[in-house]
């Protein structure tokens, strides 16, 4: 693993699989508690309780729940807060789904190739509108004023989120071609980073703290960690398996612009950059699979996975450090241990 192979570290994937089954099963039977019990009504309830339901790894919630008891905070206290995590990670889903024409979401048809578009926005919507309700709880259990800088938090990652959403998909609207890696992760930084690991740590470390704690302190371990999470997923995309729960090659077919991609634009040579440019122009619907297949082997020839590879365990090394600063003051514990081991587990990962 390279830089990411400490020694205290060597058994880290195993606790964080156990912690991600043992905290995740909690958050998901709290998230029951949320959703609606039974389908009352129609076109809406069964819509809502899907995406969540399906299941996925739950690192986000786990990560917010692993971070408040590491500085000293009880399950319960932090639990809605990761309800909320869940709630919201499920909606951005759905529109993601949307948005990029997904096929498949965690190894089912997306929503909306089930039930059509405008259903399935407005299952999202509805989803985006339940996860304040464990955020309002909050006030009751944590007080009103630590509340309330949680919900501030949450509006601070949701605008990020949507301002990186933007990015991507202005990109693919305009068929930018000129995007580079310090562009790719900025993107990322806002759509996956906030949301995936810098706001879980932070409102973690609130509830941990009762409200001390210098949350900005976060953003760079949450950065470093976010990035690598992504690159490996845009890597397992092209190279994953069955476990990966969404379409192989789908970001091909969507033009999403990957670092992988990024790289195979600047290593084509000029006749490759015409073909490149006018494929991305297309809508997927018109997209071989001759012209995808043409696709993978350019980033094939340009060694652009292995570059991904490379520039994802560069992160890692850094989120690792930045790991060992913000916590070197914290005491031992087996959720110290899970923040920790997530740095190897996110590069480990095959889905």
């Amino acid at each position: 693993m390279g830089v990411v192979s400490d020694p205290g570290l060597l058994d880290a994937p195993e606790r964080v699989q156990s912690t991600l089954s043992e905290y995740g099963a909690r958050v998901r039977e709290a998230v029951r508690g949320v959703l609606p019990s039974v389908a009352q009504r129609p076109y809406l309830d069964a819509l809502v309780s899907d995406y969540p339901l399906r299941g996925g790894k739950m690192m986000r919630s786990c990560l917010c729940l692993a971070t408040a008891r590491a500085f000293g905070a009880r399950f319960e206290d932090a639990l809605p807060t990761a309800v909320a995590i869940e709630l919201l990670h499920n909606a951005m889903l759905i529109h993601d789904d949307i948005e990029d024409g997904s096929d498949e979401r965690r190894g089912h048809p997306a929503l909306h190739r089930l039930h059509g578009v405008p259903l399935a926005l407005n299952a999202g919507d509805t989803l985006s509108l339940l996860s304040l309700r464990p955020l309002r709880d909050n006030s009751l259990r944590l007080g009103p004023a630590l509340a309330f800088r949680i919900l501030e938090e949450t509006e601070r990652m949701a605008w990020e989120s949507a301002e990186g959403q933007a990015l991507e998909l202005g990109w693919r609207h305009d068929n930018r071609m000129d995007v580079s890696d310090a562009d790719y992760l900025t993107m990322i930084l806002k759509k996956t980073c906030w949301l995936a690991t810098i706001f879980p740590c932070r409102v973690g470390a609130l509830i941990g703290t009762r409200g001390t704690a210098d949350v900005e302190a976060f953003f760079r371990f949450g950065f470093f960690l976010g990035a690598a999470f992504q690159i490996q997923d845009d890597i397992l995309n092209l190279a994953g398996d069955a476990r990966y729960g969404k379409e192989i090659g789908g970001d091909l077919w969507e033009g999403k612009r990957t670092l992988m991609l990024v790289h195979a634009w600047r290593s084509a040579t000029r006749g490759e950059k015409a073909r490149l440019t006018t494929l991305l122009a297309q809508p997927r619907e018109a997209r071989t699979i001759e012209a995808i297949a043409w696709l993978r082997d350019l980033i094939d020839r340009a060694d652009a996975i292995e570059y991904a590879r490379h520039t994802a365990h560069g992160l890692a090394g850094a989120a690792l450090r930045e790991f060992e600063t913000l916590f070197a003051d914290v005491p031992a514990s087996p959720d110290r241990e899970f923040i920790g081991g997530l740095v190897t587990w996110v590069l480990q990962r095959a889905h």
